[in-house]
């Protein structure tokens, strides 16, 4: 049985901007939602010293594991050392780019920040990652018709990961939390239906993962872990999705990846 409560650090690490290793990170921390997670992230590391300052004083730690995407060499053999010496890490390009390089023969550029260069993509996946950020949790409502997709659930839903990934692939993404007996703002109402998704859990999913929250936040709230509360809780969601028009997205014990691919499905399909 795996103990209850663990606490897991990822540390993303890149001699760019580190935003395809935090990606696979808070993908990882996506499949476990019964693990609690911190994310560090230290990007544009230029120095193997540098690099060992930052890793080393987290060797031997088996609850910590770096995740890095490295361009230059020299950073690449110093990670491979402090892995040697018991840093945890995962080297996310490595082994593709060797077995590339062996098919082909070509060598891989060490050029940081090579697909970044003039790769029109990436400015849009940025304003795309800010405006996410800028509109989590219901901040800004008053931005909500800038949204490409703007998803509404309740508490541990799933709507922050979601949110994430989808920005990395360079949708602009608000998400409003339901809370019982509350009201949207009414700006939500002013949103195309076509561009909201109700995020839609079992009452026996939702009851276990917030059951795990509150234990490792040391509290207990009746209106946030009974039975009954969450019940009520969706049934009221159900009805503002109803009220809303808005296409409703099953996430119940469903990876981040698969619910991602339900909602561009209708999103490339409206932009089409």
């Amino acid at each position: 049985m795996p103990t209850q409560h663990q606490h897991f650090t990822l540390h993303v690490l890149s001699d760019s901007l580190g935003q395809t290793a935090e990606t696979f990170a808070r993908v990882l921390e996506s499949r476990f939602p019964l693990l609690e997670f911190s994310l560090n992230r230290s990007s544009l590391i230029n120095d193997p010293a540098e690099l060992e300052e930052i890793a080393r004083p987290h060797c031997h730690e088996h609850n910590y594991l770096f995740v890095y995407t490295f361009a230059r060499q020299d950073l690449i053999d110093k990670m491979e050392d402090l892995s040697n010496e018991g840093c945890q890490a995962v080297d996310l390009l490595g082994r593709a780019v060797r077995y590339i390089y062996r098919l082909s023969g070509e060598r891989p550029t060490g050029k940081v920040g090579a697909i970044h260069s003039t790769d029109e993509t990436y400015f849009r996946r940025i304003d795309a990652m800010e405006y996410t950020i800028n509109h989590d949790d219901g901040r800004l409502p008053e931005g909500l018709l800038e949204a490409d997709i703007v998803l509404v659930g309740v508490s541990r839903s799933g709507k922050t990961p979601l949110s994430t990934f989808l920005a990395y692939q360079g949708w602009k993404v608000a998400n409003l939390p339901l809370a019982f007996g509350s009201h949207p703002p009414d700006q939500l109402f002013e949103v195309d239906p076509r561009r909201i998704y109700g995020l839609m859990t079992t009452s026996e999913v939702l009851l276990k993962v917030r059951a795990a929250r509150a234990a490792e936040l040391g509290t207990h709230l009746d209106n946030y872990t009974s039975r009954e509360s969450i019940e009520y809780e969706l049934a009221d969601a159900r009805d503002l999705m109803r009220r809303l028009g808005c296409i409703v997205i099953n996430t119940a014990n469903r990876a981040i990846e698969e619910v991602a691919q339900d909602i561009l499905r209708y999103v490339e399909a409206l932009d089409a």
